[in-house]
């Protein structure tokens, strides 16, 4: 008699140790040394990465950014191009003819008929004078485009910003995810062991076996989700760095944001007022305002002042030419009647800037509706942590009863495995809650234009 129950107290001893194996909650691994290739040469450690310093990398790396920047540079020079009409146009001329002799134009416009033999050169100025404020208003137009470039080439580091901390929490999520899947295969793989043990002395039957096989199966095929999830949230993050090849870091923890305003309103005002692409709308309206300005002066007079200047060393014998020439003029366009076409462009750019005042208040109301749905989201998101953690103590505390009364044999495996899943799933919704509330904020703060 004596035999079987030292068998029955040490079978008893074993499962316990394994119900507090299994009722463990994730905790952060202790650090490790570096690790040893097949070669037997040891794996440099990855690099340590932050929040901030992943930010800079996209910013600095990232195609998106670089386009955006040329872009708004791009613009500026157009502004350039405009602002020429203020200045003189000089040009050089250097002439050479050889004519039949007494020859005439017999066919063309208007003009002096007779062709001389000559060799000179001049040059030639040309100033505007007024254009009645057309110039002016296509370079204050050009202007504001290119500011307006200016702020979108920010919205879209923003953008770039919110993508690296969306994939950044991601990885980290993932890595936590990795981590409950092992502990999990770790500690069911120690029940299974000793239910299998239980087995053989008689004292569990084979059905326990198979339901702790069975949780053990789970909790691999977790475990290969999860990992396929870290995988791919590192591609996804190499992306965002603006890497092709794919790019390993030891991400550090960044603290939580603190709770979310309780004014949406306010919110929404601030965002109205920090957004770049609201910004750079608004100045696309009014280039748009400032360029059928520009076409409606199209209709007013233009004047300008034309020079020219040179010598003739070489002219024919046959006609006494001066050496030199110089001559000054000053022109005044006035235009009648063109088939109404400056009146076509003046309507065309005027409907423009009405499309482009559309634009802007379509955009106003997105981004009023965005705003409130990230403060919601964010808001729901702070919620659950204080709820997943409450989750997982009592998930924590379930797995214990149910692992003392199968211990006692007054419960079932049944009763076991459902409290060990229920454990798994509080510990990954715990470990989803604060990285979702995390990216939520990120989104939030974009949405009111404070990612820079």
């Amino acid at each position: 008699m004596f035999k079987p129950r030292a068998t029955l107290w040490a079978a008893i001893f074993s499962v316990g140790l394994a119900s507090a194996a299994a009722q463990t909650p994730p905790t952060s691994p202790l650090p490790q040394g570096p690790q040893t290739s097949q070669a037997g040469q040891a794996t440099p450690p990855p690099p340590t990465l932050t929040l901030k310093q992943a930010a800079a990398i996209a910013l600095k790396n990232h195609p998106r950014v670089l386009a955006a920047q040329l872009t708004a540079l791009a613009s500026y020079q157009v502004a350039r191009q405009t602002q020429a009409a203020y200045f003189p146009g000089v040009f050089g001329n250097v002439t050479g003819a050889a004519a039949d002799r007494n020859s005439r134009i017999g066919a063309g416009l208007f003009s002096n008929p007779r062709i001389l033999s000559r060799f000179a050169q001049g040059i030639t100025l040309s100033q505007l004078i007024t254009d009645s404020g057309r110039t002016p208003n296509l370079v204050a137009s050009s202007k504001l485009q290119a500011q307006a470039e200016e702020q979108n080439a920010q919205a879209t580091r923003d953008d770039v910003t919110l993508r690296v901390e969306q994939a950044y929490f991601n990885v980290l999520r993932a890595q936590a995810l990795v981590k409950v899947a092992q502990q999990t295969v770790a500690a069911r793989q120690l029940v299974l062991d000793q239910v299998t043990a239980l087995a053989k002395s008689k004292l569990k039957s084979e059905l326990d076996v198979t339901f702790a096989s069975v949780n053990l199966a789970e909790a691999k095929l977790l475990l290969i989700s999860a990992q396929n999830g870290l995988d791919t949230s590192f591609a996804e993050l190499s992306r965002a760095l603006g890497f092709q090849q794919e790019q390993r870091y030891a991400l550090v923890e960044e603290p939580l944001p603190s709770s979310t305003p309780s004014d949406a309103n306010a919110l929404v005002q601030e965002a109205m007022t920090h957004r770049p692409e609201l910004i750079g709308q608004r100045l696309t309206r009014d280039a748009a305002i400032k360029f059928e300005r520009a076409e409606r002066d199209l209709s007013f007079p233009t004047v300008s002042l034309v020079g020219s200047a040179g010598f003739i060393p070489e002219v024919s014998n046959l006609v006494p030419v001066p050496d030199h020439y110089e001559a000054a003029a000053i022109n005044v366009e006035i235009p009648i009647f063109n088939g109404h076409l400056f009146a076509a462009r003046r309507a065309a750019a005027n409907l423009r800037a009405q499309a482009e005042a559309q634009r802007l208040r379509d955009l106003e109301d997105r981004i009023a509706r965005d705003v409130r749905a990230a403060w919601a989201d964010s808001t729901t998101a702070f919620q659950r942590l204080a709820v997943t953690e409450q989750l997982l103590k009592q998930a924590v505390l379930s797995l214990d009863l149910a692992q003392a009364r199968y211990n006692l044999g007054l419960g079932s495996i049944v009763e076991l495995t459902q409290a060990q899943l229920n454990l798994t799933q509080a510990q990954i919704e715990q470990a989803s809650a604060k990285y979702d509330y995390q990216i939520q904020r990120a989104l939030l703060d974009y949405q009111l234009g404070l990612m820079h």
